[in-house]
């Protein structure tokens, strides 16, 4: 065994004093073993099974025990042990301090701050987004130990980005349904582990459903009512929660404010007890947005009585209420006769559940597979790293007219420009905590090469001109210009939609001016949630290069810089479409009609059914080196079985308009298997996106195309990978009708990957017999 110098061995034995204050700091939440009143409750007993400890606790509860549970800041129950709770944490991406039950304290004074959710949803990389929930559940678990944070966390959000307006378009995996649905499974499972029905933390999807509008032209959230077609609920609405519930295996769904055709969702038992537990079996929690059950009583007006709307929350299936409401209203419901405790009962049946899972009932954190986790854990290098990478591989370059990368050899010296040139908050977005530490732009493409720096505005904004002039003679001094640009949390978030999609005041106008002056290519970067319309930096010629970053985190500067000097090939896609300003006027917030009607003038909404004129598509994104693909391998006809767990032979709806019922075919092995050969045909090693497209049967009110799969694949230069995709047909060579059911339209379905096609014509087999 070595020794220990003297001068290592005190800052080691400091640090091992620190980490074993803090794991002792948290107090057991039940069960405490040096509580001999309560630690041989049976509850208590972790050799027992959960199912039983659950009901040997609730029914040790007095009624007044059982309505202190029933919100966010659940009451202590100091006869039995149990501590307080508090159910609100936040990790949207990364450890935040939005709500009440996180902390920064000197002992942990920050978490990594990952890029905003719709900047990683630009890299496509699903592996990617799960070891980024990983990180930022070892972070919470750490903090938890020490007394900082809960071990529930209402994250992620997973509805789908319909409108470019939306304020909190930016906290969301974007427009597209299935991607939405992949990101939320990935994430949850980083969050939450893989030790089966243990948990590290519960993650929560969020806000169920149809929910994409905060505040705009004098509607809110709190008032809205979304009235949604069957066909868009089932075929959009509905998708991310159904894959988080039923692939990730999500801990919780939040419901949201707004009404669905006339009812609040947390209110809605078709929605919450029907679908979330009923057809999608959530083993978990529904838990309310917060005051979500007193809006729709004080706002909404939907019931006469407190009591009445406590009531029909609760039987329509919510288990907690983040809010005061159930704790005050639900007793006085019982007494008169609007609700049983039985009712109560079942709802902390499934929240005590969740704890039990979490571990919060089995006694001396420490022992527990997580209580190693303290301080050292939290902004260690490598997760500083992976913030970094995620940043890097989110980037997304719009536009080169190939001059980038830039070189610190050619171009010694960048003037670098722009509000948004040498923020660090703005680079988190919204939802965040105290990050680790920043690396603005400038400072980032100052590792590389000398810099001038000027604002040009005083902030986003722009409402002045007084600070061009000295933008633009930095421009004509430099070898080349980098313009920082965009939006920030004054412009779009949460309570905040925006009224346009151009770019704040006088931006425009400073970004022409600077290129024009410029002496160098001028390259413009881009920090947004949503979507702008720049078709005017499009086709400037003055301007050589776009960048889109969206808010790229915590290392955000260094990854701008990365791909602006080629040390990282941009590989980035955009995750929703960018659209010109007059389509706003052709679609108003409140309609949530996504095909299009020509009739009425409804251009309709997302790459899925909109067929207008575009700033940039869906899914653009240009790189350093080139690509092309060649499918080498792809069946031409499949035979869809028929004797699913609906289907009887005197059935006669199970083809109807030469479309199969999905709970009427034999789904398991149904599948199409394309083999797809990418190449690389550039000097440049690079990372690709490779995103497939269905296209379906004509007349059948589909999409006009559909993602059915994607995948982020690093290529070498002049090399060539193979990709295998499996497709599976129940889930994404299938269509909704009208009436919201599934169905698989045979006939010639086209698969689109780039620019090549494929035909795969479906048939029905009756002897239910997979053929191709």
């Amino acid at each position: 065994m070595g020794t220990i110098s003297i001068t290592n061995f005190i800052p080691f034995f400091l640090s091992l004093l620190l980490v074993i204050a803090v794991e002792s700091s948290r107090i057991p939440f039940a069960c405490n073993p040096r509580d001999s009143n309560t630690k041989n409750y049976p509850f208590c007993k972790t050799n027992l099974p959960i199912q039983y400890r659950v009901r040997d606790f609730i029914g040790r509860l007095t009624l007044h025990e059982k309505v202190g549970l029933l919100v966010n800041n659940a009451a202590p129950v100091p006869r039995l042990g149990i501590q307080g709770y508090e159910w609100w944490s936040e990790a949207l991406h990364g450890v935040s301090n939005v709500g009440p039950g996180t902390k920064f304290t000197p002992q942990f004074s920050a978490a990594t701050s990952f890029p905003q959710v719709i900047t990683t949803a630009a890299s496509f990389n699903q592996s990617l987004w799960e070891e980024i929930g990983k990180v930022v559940s070892d972070e919470a678990r750490a903090m938890y130990n020490g007394g900082n944070a809960g071990l529930t966390f209402w994250s992620p959000n997973v509805n789908v980005f319909r409108d470019p307006r939306w304020g909190r378009g930016q906290e969301t995996p974007g427009e597209d349904p299935v991607i939405a649905g992949k990101y939320a499974a990935r994430y949850v499972r980083g969050l939450q582990g893989n030790d089966g029905n243990k948990l590290k933390v519960a993650a929560c999807c969020k806000h169920y459903t149809a929910y994409d509008l905060d505040n705009w032209n004098g509607v809110d959230r709190f008032h809205f009512n979304a009235k949604v077609s069957k066909q868009d609920l089932a075929d959009t609405f509905d998708v991310p929660f159904r894959t988080c519930v039923m692939e990730g295996k999500v801990a919780s769904v939040m419901c949201s404010y707004n009404q669905v055709n006339g009812i609040p969702t947390c209110a809605d038992p078709n929605l919450l007890r029907g679908t979330i537990r009923g057809e999608w079996k959530l083993n978990g929690y529904i838990v309310s947005d917060c005051d979500s059950v007193g809006v729709f009583y004080d706002n909404q007006h939907y019931t006469a009585t407190p009591e009445e709307a406590a009531a029909a929350a609760i039987k329509a299936g919510l288990d907690l209420d983040c809010g005061p409401f159930l704790a005050v209203h639900t007793e006085s419901a019982i007494r008169g006769g609007k609700l049983s405790e039985s009712d109560v009962n079942n709802a902390l049946i499934n929240t005590v559940t969740v704890q039990m899972r979490l571990g919060m009932f089995d006694g001396e954190p420490r022992n527990q597979p997580f209580g190693h986790l303290g301080p050292h854990i939290v902004c260690r290098p490598d997760h500083d790293h992976l913030a970094l990478e995620a940043a890097r591989q989110g980037i997304v370059l719009l536009k080169n007219r190939g001059r980038l990368p830039l070189s610190p050899q050619r171009h010694r010296t960048i003037a670098v420009i722009g509000p948004n040139s040498d923020v660090t908050t703005t680079m988190i977005g919204n939802y965040a905590g105290i990050a680790c530490g920043y690396t603005t732009p400038v400072q980032g493409i100052a590792r590389y090469v000398k810099t001038i720096h000027e604002k040009g505005c005083a902030n986003v904004a722009c409402k002045g001109r007084e600070l061009f002039g000295a933008a633009e003679n930095a421009a004509r001094q430099a070898d080349a210009t980098v313009l920082v640009m965009g939006l920030d949390q004054s412009i779009e978030a949460e309570f905040l939609d925006r009224t346009d999609l151009f770019l704040p005041g006088h931006q425009q106008e400073l970004i022409s001016r600077v290129a024009m002056a410029s002496k160098g290519p001028t390259i413009l970067v881009l920090m947004s949630g949503g979507p702008l319309e720049i078709t005017f930096a499009k086709n400037d010629p003055h301007i050589a290069g776009i960048f889109w970053v969206g808010y790229p985190g915590q290392s955000g500067g260094t990854a701008i810089a990365d791909v602006i000097f080629g040390q990282t090939n941009p590989g980035g896609k955009l995750p929703m479409t960018w659209y010109p300003q007059d389509y706003l006027a052709k679609v108003p917030m409140t309609n949530m009609g996504l095909r299009a009607d020509p009739a009425r003038g409804y251009p309709g909404r997302t790459y899925r059914f909109y067929k207008g004129p575009v700033v940039y598509p869906f899914g653009h994104g240009l790189s350093y080196t080139s690509f092309v693909h060649t499918i080498s391998k792809a069946p031409a006809m499949l035979a869809v079985p028929l004797g699913g767990r609906h289907a009887t032979s005197s059935n006669t709806t199970t083809l109807l308009n030469n479309a199969v019922k999905v709970t009427h075919a034999k789904c398991d092995r149904l599948s199409v298997g394309l083999h797809v050969n990418v190449k690389n045909t550039g000097e440049r090693d690079g990372s690709h996106t490779l995103l497939v497209y269905s296209t379906p049967p004509a007349g059948h009110f589909a999409p006009e195309k559909q993602l059915v799969a994607f995948e982020r694949v690093h290529v070498p230069a002049n090399s060539e990978q193979q990709v295998r995709i499996g497709i599976h047909i129940c889930k994404y060579l299938s269509i909704v009708d009208k009436y919201g059911i599934r169905r698989i339209p045979m006939g010639e379905h086209h698969i689109h990957v780039g620019d090549v096609k494929h035909s795969i014509n479906l048939h029905v087999d009756a002897l239910g017999e997979i053929k191709s």
